[in-house]
């Protein structure tokens, strides 16, 4: 069984943004135009502690028949990536929402509607608060123990993963000059599937989602694949 790792945060208080690097600004928006549609509208961050996460909302399509939501400010800084790994300390997140979720009136300060825009921003921060770095298959806890993100939800954590939904030129934001953005797509998870990783290792965990056929199109109604497997190591 393998301990969830804690980390120190770098910074006790608000650290104010310095804005977006316009060549990976133009970049990330160049990338959603070519490969996943039209944008409806952006969730702008007017006032941002270390990196501005704007979060912008993908219209449906034919091709993709649900919204998505990219960030746009986790990569103005380099996430601190350790020797060896040989991945890009640049990263965007991605997750997906049902065409019929509540994206009008009052929904940003409506819990149940809003808690994944807040998950994306809290994943978004984590690497620059804490001197660390996310990618494929890390997990997050949404506190210790976890909790639900909303009352109205069953979801207490989430796993970093591949988007499953596009093709693997999609995965990768080329920047004029070199630099590469990761494009990673976060699952929430039931508490019972974070502790297969936790106590079986990821592979039980990845078995798990695939026998489930769960990706970044969030399912709100989507029961644990642990209990319908029937086991804890799927």
């Amino acid at each position: 069984m393998s301990e969830p790792l804690r980390h120190e945060s770098l910074h006790d208080g608000f650290v104010a943004a310095t804005g977006q690097r316009p060549e990976f600004a133009d970049a990330i928006d160049r990338h959603i135009a070519e490969y996943f549609g039209p944008v409806e509208f952006v969730l702008h961050e007017m006032v941002s502690h270390l990196v501005g996460v704007h979060v912008y909302v993908v219209a449906p399509t034919e091709k993709r028949p649900f919204r998505t939501l990219i960030t746009s400010g986790m990569s103005d800084l380099p996430m601190t990536v350790p020797a060896g790994h040989g991945i890009s300390p640049y990263a965007e997140l991605v997750i997906c929402l049902p065409a019929g979720w509540p994206i009008t009136g009052d929904w940003m300060n409506d819990d149940r509607h809003s808690w994944p825009i807040w998950l994306l921003k809290q994943v978004a921060r984590l690497p620059h608060q804490y001197g660390t770095w996310v990618g494929e298959w890390h997990s997050m806890p949404n506190g210790d123990p976890a909790q639900p993100y909303d009352r109205s939800t069953p979801f207490a954590a989430v796993v970093v993963t591949p988007m499953l939904t596009t093709g693997p030129e999609a995965r990768v934001i080329e920047v004029p000059g070199g630099e590469r953005i990761n494009l990673l797509a976060l699952v929430p998870l039931h508490p019972d599937e974070l502790a297969v990783k936790l106590e079986h290792g990821t592979d039980a965990l990845i078995g798990l989602l695939d026998r489930g056929r769960v990706h970044e199109v969030l399912d709100p109604a989507r029961g644990s694949t642990v209990s319908s497997t029937g086991s804890s190591r799927g």
